[in-house]
Parts: structure tokens; sequence; C-alpha cells
């Protein structure tokens, strides 16, 4: 990307990295105090912190050591990002394990809010759509809360993700063996449709959802026990085998109260159960409901690889959510930024893009091949001698 380095231009601003923080900026003004909890003051107040964890996505930082060198040896970290004393290893990573929270939630659902009324709605005709998934992090032994099997460490993230608008919505943190099922109801609001994989086949869930107003599209297993109550007409040639309102489980046992829709169909000679309470759609709708659920995949492998949020710099359980959170939000600031310039959604090539610009602005940020030399002074005397 072309840019001009003025060498008489300092302490010049670097404009990119101020549009794509903007959105939060716009929101500093609602957020809860941060406060110090002893009686030193804070060496690194809540917008630096956030600063400094989205810039450490952003630029694809392998550690939190990383990072801080940068903010103490680059020019534009150590002028744009990083506390004006500058920050010490020990106050970081205190900050990052025991501040910061409280803020991060605040800005994390209200910066999702803003995103859904900038971001185009897509899958306006199926409803509010949220896919609902769990997703491994590695830990390390010395993490004791990241419980998962002896010799292991993992906590998991319980993501709902909004399929209209290609978003994370809502976020939960818990050890690895923690079940995924309860957080449905967290993350699911009335009118809403979650769309998630079999593992979240719960036939009391199937009838809570129902009475509490929050649709579901879950996929269940084959061999599950099925009570028909009427079956639907099948569209000639439609992918689409079984359409019937039935009741699942086994009577006495374990059996739904409230009937269910159930569609049966085929992908490339796979089959495929799914239950749902959408009567107002066509059963190859909720076919293609339920193949959008790989969006949330498709997140998660993004979101890892390309801004590094599994890369720890935490080990306390709010540390590691506070890191998660500051990747949640660099990816919301993204998403407004990509359709902001670009009318696109988030991909790797315009990040790239945005990382160029901000290190190309960077280099005029007190640029000066000449050390201290004054070339205008310069000039000054020598036309002044010509006269």
């Amino acid at each position: 990307m072309p840019y001009t380095i003025d060498p008489f231009c300092k302490q010049q601003k670097i404009p990119t990295f101020h549009e794509l923080f903007s959105p939060v900026q716009n929101i500093f003004h609602s957020v809860p105090p941060l406060e110090s909890k002893g009686n030193r003051p804070l060496q690194m107040n809540f917008e630096q912190q956030l600063k400094a964890l989205i810039y450490y996505h952003l630029e694809e930082h392998s550690s939190g050591r990383d990072l801080l060198q940068e903010l103490q040896e680059d020019d534009f970290a150590r002028t744009e990002i990083a506390p004006p004393d500058g920050i010490k290893k020990s106050s970081f990573f205190e900050a990052i394990n025991h501040r910061g929270l409280e803020q991060l939630l605040f800005i994390f659902t209200k910066l999702q809010a803003d995103a859904t009324k900038v971001l185009p709605k897509e899958y306006e005709h199926l409803g509010e759509l949220v896919s609902i998934d769990g997703s491994f992090i590695d830990a390390v032994l010395s993490m004791h809360w990241a419980d998962y099997r002896k010799g292991a460490k993992k906590a998991k993230a319980h993501l709902g993700f909004n399929l209209n608008h290609s978003i994370p919505s809502k976020i939960y943190l818990t050890d690895g063996k923690g079940d995924e099922r309860p957080f449905v109801n967290k993350i699911l609001s009335p009118g809403q449709t979650g769309i998630m994989d079999r593992y979240y086949q719960c036939h009391k869930d199937f009838d809570l959802w129902q009475t509490e107003g929050k649709h579901f599209v879950c996929r269940i297993k084959e061999n599950t026990n099925k009570s028909v109550i009427k079956t639907n007409p099948l569209k000639p040639g439609s992918i689409v085998f079984y359409d019937a309102l039935v009741l699942l489980g086994t009577p006495q046992v374990n059996q739904t109260e409230k009937p269910v829709r159930l569609i049966g169909y085929w992908i490339d000679a796979k089959e495929y159960w799914v239950a749902t309470d959408r009567h107002d759609l066509t059963a190859e709708d909720i076919a293609s409901l339920y193949k959008l659920r790989w969006n949330i995949e498709i997140f998660f492998d993004w979101w890892k690889r390309h801004l590094k949020v599994y890369h720890l710099i935490a080990r306390s359980q709010h540390g590691l959510m506070v890191q998660i959170l500051a990747g949640l939000i660099t990816y919301l600031l993204l998403a407004i930024y990509c359709h902001n310039n670009f009318k696109e959604k988030v991909s790797i090539k315009r990040v790239r893009e945005l990382r160029i610009k901000i290190n190309n602005e960077a280099r005029n940020l007190n640029f000066s091949p000449f050390g201290n030399y004054n070339f205008k002074e310069h000039a000054k005397n020598y036309d002044h001698a010509k006269t």
C-alpha cells in the first residue's frame, strides 16, 4: 500500500489505528471506572490495558513478553499504546490477571450491540439465528482450575455466534470438563433460534426452550426413539426424506412432553436428523439452517489462527477470560472496520492490509533519517547567506 515519508513531519498520529479503535472510544464515557485494589496507584489504566491487548491480537504476538518488549522498544507501541511512563512486566501481568474483567465485559456487550446496528443482516427471512458451540483451550499444568483429565489441563469457551451478522454474541468460560448444554439458556434470548450439534440433545431442554419461547434447530442421534403424532408431506426430488411431528425419547423415561418437529435428510449419502420447534419454515429451510452451524467452526478456526487468541498470556481464570474478551473485541472492531471501508466481512487479506497501513503510518512517527538535523533551519540560513 503506497505511503509518503515526510522527514520534516514529526509526532504524526496513526489515523488507521485510531479509526479501528474509535467504536470503543465512543463507549468509554459509560464504562465502569477501573480502580486500584491497594494503596499503589494504577500503573496502567483501562484504556491502555485494552489498547495493549488489542495490539497483542492484531499484531499476532506470540507471548506477553514479546508484547512487553515491543511496548518498550517500538516507537509506535511506546507512544500510542503503552502508558506514558512505560509498563513493567510485574505490573502488566498483575493487571491482566486481576483487573479489567468487568470493564471488558461491558465493552464487549455494548460493542456487540453497536455492531449489529452497523453490519448488514443476512438470513433475515429465517429469523434471529445463533450458533452455539464450545471450544477447548490448551492450558498448562499450573492452571489448577482448568480441570480436564489426569496429566492434561484444558479450559473451554462456550460461545454464541450471531449468524445474521457473522459476529460473536456471548461468551462463557469453564474448565475443560464443563458441560456445554447449560449454557444454551444463558446464550439464547426469547425469539432467537439456537443452532446446535447433537451433543446438545436433551429432551428436557427441548421442553424448557419451547416454554421460554427460545427456538432451536438441533441435530439428534439417529437411533433416538420417536413416537409419530403427524407426518408432513414431502417435496418430490428433495434431499428431505422425513418430516413429522413427534415425541422424542422413551415413554416414562426421557420422552419429551411437548411435540417437536423432526426432519431427516441426506447430504452426500449421509443421514442427518434434526429436531426443531420451527413450524413456519420448510423442511429444506431447516436443513439449510443446520448447515449454517458450521459458520461458528469457521470463526473459531480463523480467530485462533490469525489473532493468536489461544497463545496464553494469563494463567488465572480471570486472566484467560480477559484475554479471550479482548480477542472478541478485536474481532468486532475488525468487522466494523472491514464493513465501513470495504463493505466486506473480516478476512485475513484485509487484516494484513490494516497491519501494513498502521506500520507504514508508524514509520512517520518521529521519523528523521538524519537524526536531529534541522533541514528547514539549514535551508533558511542558506537562503539568508545567498542574499
